[in-house]
């Protein structure tokens, strides 16, 4: 029997799901299932089956689609990766993203009609960006801003309206919104990477496009952008002490910023470290906010 016949080892399969990519969906979905309030102690299950779904299931699945479409890139990029190193032989790369896409659809179903339409929208993305016709990722701008928007905005609004049961406030649609296209700039920092084969394969990221320098300041006023939007939100709805604590996380990420400025090949991955750690806190307190919001409404 031929190497590429034999089905794959378990360890490579997850490999190309990447566990490590599944936290901000997962992240986001709690973000979104915090703000609503209290009142999801009835809704548990559908919560907790949301974050599997976010995380291991739909984000999984947009892995290996990726993955699967990029393994030519990938031979000049990354070539230790799964596919192109021959650890996920012959077309296991594409069952397997076939497999799970089904299978995350399947389990969305079972958690009603707000869940199972998100999730056709996630999966819908995730095979938009990396497989033609469509292919968004070879424009870092539609590409970027699709996959911020399923990371951020689709699993906040998803997990709000599941522990709502209806579809949420327009409070909480907005900072879902906004964080979302704040992670534009964060799915920029990856493409510093692969300036070289995404050159030679024609796959326009910003730093393609834009030059380094250029991607850079893009992807630091997106980032920051976004979260002066939310502190003038939590203003507005009178939230100031969550105002203040978003904005000191912001400022902290602007001086990061200017390191990053000086080289951003040298220190996008170090940035990716830092800036975004305290982005996504800075979710996390805005989701609490809003919680509270809904409290004072109430």
């Amino acid at each position: 029997m031929s190497v590429q016949s034999t089905a794959p080892k378990p360890g490579a399969v997850l490999e190309l799901l990447k566990p490590i990519t599944w936290f901000p969906p997962m992240w986001a979905y709690a973000c979104g299932a915090i703000s609503v309030g209290g009142v999801v102690s009835d809704r548990w299950l559908y919560i907790a089956g949301g974050v599997l779904l976010a995380g291991p299931l739909v984000c999984g699945a947009s892995q290996a689609v990726n993955d699967w479409f990029d393994r030519h890139v990938d031979k000049i990029n990354e070539p230790q990766r799964v596919i192109p190193s021959g650890r996920m032989p012959g077309q296991w790369g594409l069952f397997v993203a076939i497999a799970t896409s089904l299978f995350s659809l399947l389990f969305a179903s079972l958690l009603g009609w707000w869940v199972f339409g998100a999730a056709i929208i996630g999966v819908a993305l995730a095979w938009s960006y990396s497989a033609p016709p469509f292919r968004l990722k070879l424009n870092g701008w539609w590409g970027n801003l699709a996959v911020g928007l399923s990371y951020e905005t689709l699993p906040w609004i998803t997990a709000a309206a599941a522990a709502l049961g209806t579809a949420p406030s327009p409070e909480i649609a907005a900072i879902a919104l906004l964080y979302g296209i704040g992670a534009h700039g964060i799915m920029t920092l990856n493409d510093f990477k692969a300036i070289e084969g995404d050159t030679q394969l024609g796959v326009r990221t910003l730093p393609v496009q834009l030059g380094v320098s250029g991607a850079a300041r893009v992807a630091c006023v997106v980032m920051a952008a976004a979260q002066l939007g939310v502190v003038a939100l939590l203003i507005y709805w009178n939230m100031i002490a969550y105002a203040m604590a978003v904005a000191a996380l912001l400022a902290v990420q602007v001086g990061c910023m200017t390191r990053f400025l000086r080289d951003p090949v040298r220190f996008a991955i170090w940035y990716s470290a830092i800036g975004v750690g305290l982005y996504v806190t800075g979710m996390m307190m805005t989701a609490f906010a809003l919680r509270a919001l809904a409290g004072t409404v109430g």
